[in-house]
């Protein structure tokens, strides 16, 4: 029994507040300016969430609970403080398969317990059962191949191969054959354990054939899974909380999966079956008939007196800025730059490192002001009466040929118009290529000058030659 006998009107109070912090949680983090309290909130709300399931008086032990809590706090703790920004897409993965993996287990568990006990199983509550299986079986093999694409313990190219479409469309059949079965003769746990295999099984052969590039979009999409995987289990529970909390998740997924989409102007199919990206790292600095194409490039000196002389500056961080750490040189430049009395303004792509809010929650950790962060709709008017626009590592979210080549796999995506402004100062390591694994023409304009070297070094240095100006 729970520690207490407390009435169960308490325990859905409990669990009505966890819920009403979940969504206050959710709606603060709308904003990078109350994100922090919103995350702190919605904390909250799953220690009420779980207290009051300890009380509860189906817990049978709840001393499971709280060995499994403290367990999986503390790894929760060590990964959340040592894993880099740039890591971030990886640990979501790495959560979003644990979830769908705790659902899985979970609708197994009180599947087994019901048949081994008699007590029979309803149709609301064995539909449930399969749905929170399968779904939460997806969730956990895909999210670990998503996480191998992007660590590189797994090819980040697609890997395709003749007839793929219909391996799955197989697997997918012979799992919707097995609930047919399991609804209409006999609820056999052999079977469903069958179901959970294939399930896994339907979740690698359906991520291996995306590229690289597109893993942040299957990562939010594999979120939304995940929610719903512990939405059906919290109807295998009767657990309101668990439905409220994964009716949350896996809304938010879907709305985040089809902003990702918008941002790129690719649908969400094809994005699974696009088979586009391998990750980026390729070289490219050969042009058609494997030419080499010139670059300019500009010292430190000549960059921080274009700079420091301008009327406006906007500087574009990407991923190169997060690999590098370099946002806090960043800042330091941007406030030296001011106290010359040029006006900076930072200009941020919806998916600009890979994922949403990623440069929004760097360039928060140097204290840059919320105020000079510009999304990418409000800041491209800018851009034509722009003296520099500084390039930090961001790639295909600049690439001009998003907007005049046709046969670019980016043709459409809506980019920063950096190109358009005055001069344009790109930094970055070298001329490798994006995720996107193709080169950015910006590159080769007259107006584009290349800064080579690490972001944090370079932003360092430009610090440095600004204040002797």
């Amino acid at each position: 029994m729970g520690f207490l006998n407390i009435d169960r009107i308490y325990i859905e109070l409990a669990y009505l507040i966890a819920a009403v912090c979940f969504l206050m949680g959710l709606k603060r983090l709308s904003s990078p300016a109350t994100a922090r309290s919103g995350n702190q909130l919605a904390a909250v709300g799953m220690a009420i969430a779980v207290f009051a399931t300890l009380f509860d008086q189906k817990v049978l032990n709840p001393w499971y609970i709280i060995i499994g809590a403290a367990i999986g706090g503390a790894i929760g703790f060590v990964l959340a403080h040592g894993v880099q920004m740039t890591a971030m897409p990886q640990m979501v993965a790495l959560f979003n398969g644990m979830g769908g993996g705790a659902a899985m287990l979970t609708s197994t568990s009180e599947f087994l317990r019901l048949v081994k006990g008699g007590e029979g199983i309803t149709l609301d509550v064995l539909l449930s059962t399969i749905l929170g299986v399968v779904i939460g079986s997806i969730s956990l093999s895909g999210s670990v191949i998503a996480l191998g694409k992007l660590q590189g313990f797994v090819s980040a190219s697609p890997v395709t191969y003749k007839g793929q479409q219909i391996v799955n469309a197989a697997i997918l059949g012979l799992i919707v054959v097995g609930a047919i079965y399991l609804v209409a003769f006999d609820a056999n746990p052999v079977v469903l354990g069958g179901m959970i295999v294939l399930a896994l099984l339907l979740g690698i052969a359906v991520v291996m054939p995306i590229g690289g590039a597109d893993m942040p979009v299957v990562i939010s999409l594999l979120n939304s899974f995940t929610g719903l995987a512990a939405a059906f289990t919290g109807f295998v529970l009767h657990n309101n909380v668990l439905i409220i909390s994964g009716a949350l998740v896996g809304a938010s997924g879907t709305l985040l999966t089809q902003l990702m989409s918008k941002a790129m102007n690719r649908s969400l199919t094809n994005v699974l079956f696009g088979a586009f990206g391998t990750g980026g790292g390729a070289e490219v600095a050969s042009g058609a008939g494997g030419a080499s194409r010139p670059v300019r490039e500009v010292s430190v000196d000549d960059a921080a007196a274009m700079m420091a002389y301008a009327s406006q500056v906007i500087i574009v961080p990407g991923y190169g800025m997060a690999v590098a750490r370099a946002q806090n040189a960043v800042q330091e430049l941007a406030t030296m730059l001011a106290e010359k009395g040029v006006e900076v303004k930072y200009a941020i792509h919806p998916v600009a490192g890979r994922m949403p809010g990623h440069m929004n929650v760097l360039l928060a950790e140097a204290d840059v002001p919320y105020n000079q962060l510009y999304e990418m709709d409000e800041i491209n008017s800018e851009f034509p009466r722009t003296d520099v626009a500084l390039i930090i590592g961001a790639n295909d979210v600049t690439n001009p040929a998003a907007r005049t080549d046709t046969k670019s796999p980016i043709y459409g995506m809506p980019i920063l118009d950096v190109d358009k402004a005055d001069n344009v100062i790109v930094m970055k390591r070298s001329m490798r290529s994006g995720f996107a694994g193709i080169e950015n023409e910006l590159y080769y304009e007259p107006k584009t000058s290349m800064l080579f070297g690490d972001a944090k070094e370079m932003a360092e240095k430009l610090v440095g030659a600004v204040k002797e100006l």
